[in-house]
């Protein structure tokens, strides 16, 4: 099992999905918000359980959509938003309880993510979805808590090999999306890539609000010139059947 003695209870985790066009990392997280509200508009229902759920982020998009909303993590969260304190491959559950499971952004930090994902097999309702992102393409976050990268065919393996019929592997914006998002990532490093160079295009940006058509030109040009051959994140919808 998942061990959260070394984690770092009230980690400062994302508290809402809606960032402003000046944020950073508006790009990758205006594909995957639009990505969520589809799939939780089409899928959610009745009692959903959000595993790994940190400060419950996307809950003004889950919110309405179903009757009750669960939120289990390994440790309390800065907002103080976990219901349950639990590991995800062990989770504090009965079998078959749940109508909806929900897991943003999580499978890359369990490092027995076989073990999240038959957990969430076991305590979905039959013929209910699961709704999940993983990342592709991504640096090093919340270290040492950061164990893999998932393909499209990885996740599908995966969820197959657990139980799950798979109904659809959607890349979460293209590989412009990528492109542009990642080198916003370097160029706001402080650490390793913090050169001259990137400081004064970082004051630049900063200075004259650049990152406000950089960030909209970026969208547009993904969406205009859409390839999934290279993207930021994976979106995985899967049944129990």
């Amino acid at each position: 099992m998942e061990n959260s003695h070394s984690r770092e209870e009230g980690l400062q985790r994302l508290t809402s999905a809606s960032l402003s066009v000046t944020n950073q990392h508006y790009i990758g997280t205006w594909f995957i918000k639009n990505d969520i509200e589809q799939a939780v508009q089409q899928y959610a229902n009745g009692h959903l359980l959000d595993i790994g759920c940190g400060n419950k982020p996307y809950e003004p998009i889950i919110h309405g959509k179903v009757t009750v909303y669960t939120g289990c993590d390994i440790v309390q969260s800065s907002e103080r938003k976990v219901d349950v304190i639990c590991p995800a491959n062990q989770l504090s559950f009965d079998d078959e309880i749940f109508d909806t499971v929900f897991s943003t952004q999580v499978l890359e930090h369990v490092a027995d993510y076989e073990g999240m994902v038959q957990e969430a097999h076991r305590v979905l309702k039959k013929g209910c979805y699961g709704i999940f992102t993983a990342p592709f393409s991504w640096e090093l976050h919340e270290e040492p808590y950061d164990f893999f990268r998932f393909s499209k065919y990885g996740l599908r393996t995966l969820f197959e090999k657990k139980g799950f019929e798979v109904v659809t592997v959607k890349a979460n914006g293209g590989k412009w999306a990528a492109i542009s998002q990642l080198w916003l990532n370097v160029l706001f490093s402080t650490r390793k890539y913090n050169t001259f160079r990137s400081r004064v295009i970082k004051w630049l940006f900063v200075r004259f609000r650049l990152i406000v058509p950089y960030n909209k030109f970026s969208i547009w040009l993904d969406k205009k010139y859409f390839d999934d051959i290279f993207t930021l994140n994976y979106m995985v919808i899967v049944k129990k059947s």
